[in-house]
């Protein structure tokens, strides 16, 4: 059976059948554990959360070197300890497994066109195009390409997605279009 893009073989379009899992179809879906890390990746990028994470491990250091000269008490040392460690859990586990229960759209499954001029995301409910002009950033994570819209709303597309060298073309469309 021909794929529905059969007709646009002889034009300037980048198809990109995606898929999880190493399935046939056109269609791909999340991978939970990737999308958590790309969640992560995600707040560790942030500037304010860097910054909170700076200052809280100067925090925990100060306070481990005070409470090892005497200075403070142990109190002090296990106040400064918890508000680490509920940092680090809230970063690292509770926002993205959050977020990921939240979002409908991974657990969703999706195709995606790559075109000249937008991007193009379809499934069984419909279908949704934005101009390369919509994405103010790209971020590129281990598994992911991280297309900002903003400071706070992007769209992750996945690595896995691209066959082969598709990656590379991707990587090449995607950093010409999208300009930081």
């Amino acid at each position: 059976m021909e794929p529905f893009y059969h007709h646009l073989r002889g034009h300037k379009y980048l198809h990109y059948d995606l898929y999880l899992f190493h399935m046939t179809s056109s269609l791909f879906f999340y991978n939970k554990s990737k999308v958590i890390q790309a969640l992560r990746y995600h707040f560790m990028t942030r500037k304010e959360i860097r910054l909170i994470m700076i200052l809280v491990n100067v925090f925990a250091i100060t306070s481990a070197a005070l409470f090892f000269f005497r200075k403070i008490s142990p109190l002090a040392f296990l106040m400064g300890s918890v508000l680490w460690f509920s940092l680090m859990i809230a970063f690292w586990f509770i926002l993205p497994y959050t977020i990921y229960k939240r979002a409908a759209t991974f657990k969703d499954h999706f195709t995606v066109t790559l075109e000249d001029n937008h991007l193009f995301l379809e499934n069984e409910r419909g279908s949704r195009s934005w101009p390369w002009t919509s994405f103010s950033s790209l971020i590129e994570s281990p598994h992911f390409f991280h297309l900002y819209f903003d400071s706070r709303s992007f769209f992750l597309l996945p690595k896995d997605a691209f066959k082969d060298n598709s990656v590379l073309e991707a990587r090449s469309l995607l950093s010409n279009k999208i300009k930081k």
